[in-house]
């Protein structure tokens, strides 16, 4: 879950009582100390025929290196090169490049002045296990059945969460005073699907961009990813379980409900709310999708899923929910359709009446106004349901989703990064690498749009001292994610053009998130000499409980967060650090340091395509 306007602290949000006792009075059993050196590079290694970049933080001239084998011995040697201030780390940055140095081995390091990186290895084949551990992260994630140590190993098996989970409509008012009457004449069955981050929450909306990055990946390589040992799920077969799930959270045919429709109202001098939603309408919703399923209030830390107590709900039905459901069921009706005909005649129909419920309620808006769950919201969904249409169209090659491509402003206008309120480059990497009825002219459009942004990701690079493809003056919530989304676009145009040097970008990212930052730092669990050990998580929370395990490797860290310090730890760090230097391995931290499988998705994709 990530914060998004609670006027309460979106996973711990009443810090009340006993879990409020527990969170800010623990001590932190923290892991070990990352390695004391300003050389800083990807602590897994690298694969010799890839660029291998290094940065130190030194202000003086430019300092000779060499590179020595695990006996000590010099096979490389050269000089820094100075790229000065870099506002982003806050460091004066020298960069390394060895990257003519191809002799496969293990132990090497980087000896610079008086300082000496970690070990680190130079061998093929570096990303498979990366790539198979960042999509177990979504077995572990799992809701409704036991997660089962023949899989993942007796540390992180427990049992079934919310099994048999058949939940009804929130009543009640809600954190603005708002009165919701009537609920919904139903129950859902919605068992299954992923946790969406360290809370109990299942989202629609974010399960949506998780799902469709998964499922891009098999797209573009069947072969990726298949089953594990041990009984572990395939890639498919682990999208199958989420996809099962947003089926399940359509509303049935014939239904009608009051919700608001239409823009928010905005309020003028409230210390609190800056908006309020639009009047209530009584709609028809039939096919439309719920924005989630989650607790009425938030539980405490930690709290495994097996022992979540809270009243189960479902809250309203939302347009980009329900568009999430229909680009992804679409999606997943050409994935199965020889794989399981009748599983993909399912989704079709479920992407259909979703598309044909959205168009009939344009602004069903999530108002982001329950405590017990993130909110989700977004008033812009012109890129949804341009997303939606690219899907269906490439899907059913129907006349009626090439006019809505058409008449779309994302179908014309540039890409940009993609993210869960913006997936607009979603349905256009669909359209431009996915056979179509799509006119040759526009394919090759597309094609050149998505290189072009990949371009503009290359040119980030040149700004900041870590030479990374993201350039911004502070970090959003996240920013793992975004740069691995980014590290996704790269891929893309790689596969189009077969210029290394989107291939070389990509390596850039990944070097990043595996160590080469400022925090000295693998912000993936069980990867590198000194990785995250401490997520913002119910279960994985040792820290405050000692019969909790910590992470399974293959775990992704939100990272820094300059813009929205809101956790009792981040707020100690306000207006003290760097924008890529806002981040601690700490259970409290839910602004920086939390996962959530809209990051760990683009990590298995990422991952993958290394992997290749």
């Amino acid at each position: 879950m990530q914060y998004r306007q609670a006027t309460t602290h979106p996973s711990i949000p009443s810090l009340a009582g006993r879990g409020a006792a527990l969170l800010l009075a623990a001590p932190l059993l923290l892991g070990a100390s990352p390695p004391a050196t300003p050389i800083n590079l990807n602590q897994l290694g690298f694969q010799p025929g890839d660029p291998k970049i290094a940065t130190l933080d030194d202000e003086g001239a430019a300092l000779p290196w060499e590179l020595q084998d695990a006996s000590g011995r010099t096979v490389a040697r050269g000089t820094a090169s100075v790229f000065g201030k870099d506002p982003a780390s806050g460091e004066i940055v020298q960069r390394i490049d060895f990257s003519s140095f191809r002799t496969p081995g293990s132990g090497y390091r980087l000896v610079a002045g008086n300082h000496a990186s970690v070990p680190f290895d130079i061998r093929p084949n570096l990303y498979r296990p990366l790539a198979r551990d960042a999509l177990a992260f979504f077995y572990h994630q799992r809701a409704g059945v036991p997660i089962e140590a023949r899989i993942v190993g007796a540390k992180w098996a427990r049992p079934a969460g919310h099994p048999h989970e058949v939940a009804k409509c929130f009543t009640g008012k809600d954190e603005r005073e708002m009165l919701w009457l009537g609920g919904c004449p139903y129950s859902l069955d919605v068992t299954g699907g992923w946790y969406d981050a360290g809370d109990h929450g299942k989202y629609v909306v974010n399960g949506g961009i998780a799902l469709w990055t998964l499922l891009n990946a098999h797209e573009r390589n069947p072969k990726a990813l298949p089953a594990g040992p041990n009984g572990a799920p395939s890639l498919l077969d682990e999208a199958r379980y989420e996809m099962d799930f947003l089926l399940r959270m359509q509303v049935p045919q014939g239904t009608r409900m009051a919700l608001p429709s239409g823009p928010s109202k905005p309020l003028a001098n409230s210390p609190g709310w800056r908006s309020v939603p639009a009047d209530l309408a009584d709609l028809d919703v039939s096919g439309m999708a719920h924005q989630k399923v989650a607790d009425r209030w938030w539980t405490a830390l930690p709290t495994p899923p097996q022992n979540d107590t809270q009243e189960r709900l479902l809250y309203p039905p939302t347009t980009a929910a329900t568009l999430n459901l229909a680009a992804t069921a679409a999606q997943c009706a050409r994935i199965w359709k020889t794989l399981d005909p009748a599983f993909a005649a399912r989704c079709l129909a479920a992407a259909e009446r979703a598309f044909a419920a959205a168009r009939r309620n344009p602004q069903v808006y999530a108002t982001n106004s329950f405590t017990g769950s993130g909110g989700y919201g977004d008033e812009q969904l012109s890129d949804e349901f341009y997303w939606a249409a690219a899907e269906l169209f490439v899907t059913t090659g129907k006349a009626k989703y090439q006019q809505a491509l058409a008449a779309s402003p994302h179908f014309w206008n540039p890409a940009g990064e993609p993210g869960w309120p913006q997936v607009a480059t979603l349905g256009t990497i669909t359209l431009a690498t996915r056979p179509s009825a799509l006119a040759a002219p526009d394919v090759k459009r597309l094609r050149g749009r998505l290189t072009a942004l990949a371009d503009h990701f290359l040119g980030d690079e040149a700004g900041n001292g870590y030479r990374i493809p993201y350039l911004a003056k502070d970090y959003p919530w996240g920013s793992n994610g975004a740069l691995l989304n980014r590290a996704m676009v790269l891929g893309v145009a790689s596969d189009l053009t077969h210029d290394p040097k989107y291939r070389a970008g990509v390596i850039d990212a990944i070097d990043y998130i595996l160590g080469r930052n400022p925090n000295h730092v693998s912000y993936v669990s069980g990867y590198g000499t000194a990785s995250m050990q401490h997520p913002h998580h119910r279960f994985w929370a040792p820290s405050l409980d000692p019969t909790l395990p910590g992470p399974p490797p293959g775990v992704l860290s939100g990272g820094p967060n300059s813009t929205s310090m809101v956790d009792p730890v981040a707020l100690q760090m306000k207006g003290k650090c760097a924008p890529q230097t806002c981040w601690s391995d700490d259970v409290r931290a839910y602004a920086l340091n939390e996962v959530a499988i809209n990051w760990n998705a683009p990590l298995v994709w990422v991952g993958a395509w290394l992997a290749e």
